[in-house]
């Protein structure tokens, strides 16, 4: 199942992945910037430092970090104990490479700092403060345990000179970086609260169609009993010899029976919707034959409104009639009626996933604030109270199914509805078969 990949498709724990990618560029440019820094320093500045040791310990990074890579390629989450041991991992190199290159008296101890922010910003509160605690704990050591720097002869007297700028070059690159992560980190977990706001939203639509649902199966209820003694009555009239010397009276006492009938096909058509079937089996039919039957029915409640089905020269797998897609197919005729449509074309194709219906009409089409807002309930552009209760059910049984539903204009006016259904849903086949 796909659908848009807004924050709509975003996997709830997709932020942390993506942070800890972020975490492993980021450990890449500092093992790259740790070589470069070691070479130069022993070979151009004539500082000599312990070459072996400290490459090994970049090499150990750099081996951790290509297995950390392959790991997040088959994983679609990370969970922040395991943030949590990557910065400890980092603190920990940093300490040794600061070991082996005179500790504390090292301008680049600063580098703690960054390990401290990106704690502050991905992990929880004991976490962070455990990066602090190792941090600090190691930065102390470093004052009394270290490899002091074996400097030249003509070193020897700039010392100071060189801690000042290399304090320099570490806090501009702190600087650099945590502007860069945290600018890609903040734009992570702000998708992930969209995310999580859509995922609210969805659950409070579900819970305002299932008290619709239960509305509507209790109204079915309720209006079955007197829809039976309507049509009763009804059949006692039209034997009546009062009635039936009345052609006139026939004729009207006909068109009744024929709304009853169609009040109580509503009705039922309500309670399977709600799940209530009174035990009829799903049916299994052709795509065409569903379609046609849907158009067929349409046109009898709707006399004088043009409807036309094109299904294209595909071929379709049976599917399950499910009454629920054939009321949401129902409310987007009715509501391209509604808008004025002197047209309705209802158009059938497919792809090797989903069976495809668009419902296209010249009427009025949708504003862009309805464009915007399509599929929200009380989002109407026909200005009654209730109103934009059809497009929500629409969007949300066909979401429920695990397809979408996408709105447009057309280029010389009108609107048209297209409904993806997955055959995953509603297929009996996944191959293309003839009907």
């Amino acid at each position: 199942m796909k659908r848009r990949w807004l924050p709509s498709q975003w996997p709830a724990d997709a932020a942390g992945r993506k942070n800890m990618a972020l975490l492993v560029q980021l450990r890449w440019i500092a093992i790259a910037g740790q070589v470069a820094t070691i070479l130069f320093a022993h070979f151009v500045m004539d500082i000599r430092l312990p070459i072996a040791p400290m490459l090994v310990v970049a090499g150990v990074a750099a081996a951790v970090n290509i297995a950390s890579f392959a790991v997040l390629r088959r994983r679609t989450d990370v969970a922040h104990q395991e943030t949590f041991l990557s910065l400890l991992f980092d603190v920990l190199t940093l300490t040794a490479l600061l070991y082996l290159s005179g500790g504390a008296t090292n301008p680049f101890l600063s580098l703690y700092l960054l390990q401290v922010g990106l704690g502050a910003l991905l992990l929880g509160q004991w976490a962070v403060w455990g990066i602090v605690l190792l941090s600090g704990t190691c930065a102390g050591l470093l004052s009394f345990f270290y490899r002091p720097l074996d400097l030249s002869e003509a070193l020897e007297g700039h010392l100071f000179d060189l801690h000042i700028i290399g304090t320099w070059i570490c806090l501009t690159m702190i600087a650099v970086l945590l502007v860069l992560f945290m600018g890609r980190v903040t734009r992570n977990l702000q998708a992930r609260e969209a995310y999580l706001a859509e995922l609210r939203q969805r659950a409070a639509e579900e819970e305002h169609i299932v008290r619709m649902g239960l509305l509507a199966s209790g109204a079915a209820h309720e209006l079955g009993t007197p829809l039976s003694q309507i049509a009763v009555v009804l059949g006692d009239w039209r034997h009546m010899p009062e009635i039936t010397g009345h052609p006139a009276l026939v004729e009207e006492v006909g068109e009744m029976q024929a709304a009853v009938q169609r009040c109580k096909a509503i009705v039922t058509g309500i309670l399977l919707s709600s799940g209530e079937a009174r035990g009829e089996a799903p049916t299994v039919t052709g795509v065409r034959d569903f379609v046609e039957g849907i158009a067929r029915d349409w046109r009898a409640a709707n006399p004088g409104n043009p409807l036309r089905c094109d299904f294209g020269p595909h071929d379709y797998p049976r599917i399950v009639a499910d009454p629920v897609i054939r009321q949401a197919i129902f409310n987007l005729l009715d509501n391209a009626r509604e808008a004025g449509a002197t047209y309705i074309d209802m158009l059938v194709g497919r792809d090797s996933a989903s069976l495809n219906i668009a419902v296209r009409d010249n009427g009025g089409g949708f504003s862009q604030e309805m464009l915007a807002d399509f599929g929200k309930p009380y989002r109407s552009s026909k200005g009654k109270q209730g109103g934009g209760l059809g497009l929500f059910l629409v969007v949300n049984v066909v979401r429920k199914l695990g397809g979408s539903v996408s709105a447009s204009n057309g280029a010389h006016g009108g609107a048209m509805v297209v409904l993806r259904l997955p055959f995953a849903a509603v297929g009996m086949e996944e191959t293309s078969n003839g009907e």
